[in-house]
């Protein structure tokens, strides 16, 4: 999709640029798809802030998407590519042969009409699913499963692709869009191709009052607080803090690593991320 730019009538309209929607081929989900989705506005099972700065923005109905993939050797048309308010990716309803319909994650180059396949003998195709072992090295793929039959958790977002980097073993190596290598189980599924919607990170919301719609709060800064509240805090004038930067609690932030050292998921990473 190619971003739109606006004739500047107002301040914020100049730097405003926005999705023309050009590849969405409907605004109306299917219903059978869809769930209520109830506002959280960052808070945990306990009512506690759990993840600052969210609450408000526009109501959103949720789409129940097929990450597994699992319809295996039952082929399925896709009849529209669709805008989904929870996710930067667009996604694609397939009507499948067997007269089921899901939703899938839309990747680039597949359009209204393309037909898509699951299981170990479909073709090497953009929109179909295969256990990576079966998937040729240097292809892109996306939607990747870590655990077999769980569904895909990784490379999920839009222009999203991780390459198939080698095989050895039960195990292929995959490279993934932070620069992580990282060796996963054979078995378990990916989708080949690139993930559609690229031009999503080049987006300019042009004034606050679009981040309000996503559900985005503003973000005080921690030198304009008093030190009761940040370590930050406080200081004749105009400061900068004073030290490295760190979170309310004094946790360092802003590159510092969270990665714990035992997880037991570490021994399947060749190479960290940057």
């Amino acid at each position: 999709m190619a971003l739109k730019t606006y004739k500047p009538y107002t301040p914020t309209l100049r730097q405003k640029s926005s999705l023309d929607y050009s590849e969405i081929t409907t605004n109306k989900p299917e219903k059978s798809l869809t769930v209520g989705l109830s506002k959280k506005a960052g808070r945990d099972n306990f009512g506690r802030i759990s993840i600052r700065r969210r609450g408000g923005g526009h109501k959103r109905a949720y789409r129940i998407i097929d990450f597994k993939r699992d319809k295996v050797g039952v082929p399925g048309v896709v009849r529209t590519i669709e805008y989904d308010p929870n996710r930067t990716a667009n996604i694609a309803l397939v009507f499948y042969a067997d007269g089921e319909k899901r939703y899938i994650l839309a990747p680039k180059g597949v359009k209204v009409g393309t037909t898509v396949l699951s299981g170990p003998e479909a073709p090497i195709t953009v929109g179909n699913a295969l256990p990576l072992k079966a998937i040729p090295l240097g292809l892109e793929v996306h939607n990747v499963e870590l655990n077999l039959g769980k569904g895909g958790q990784m490379v999920r977002s839009a222009g999203g692709s991780a390459t198939v980097a080698a095989k050895e073993g039960d195990y292929v190596t995959l490279r993934l869009p932070s620069g992580e290598m990282r060796m996963v189980f054979g078995e378990c599924y990916a989708t080949i191709g690139t993930l559609g919607n690229e031009d999503h990170m080049n987006v300019n919301l042009g004034k606050a009052g679009k981040s309000r719609h996503l559900g985005r709060r503003p973000k005080v800064r921690g030198v304009a607080m008093n030190p009761i509240d940040h370590p930050h805090g406080g200081g004749e004038g105009k400061t900068s803090g004073g030290r490295h930067p760190v979170t309310p609690w004094g946790k360092p932030t802003k590159g510092s690593k969270t990665r714990s050292k035992k997880k037991p998921s570490g021994k399947f990473i060749v190479k960290r991320r940057k």
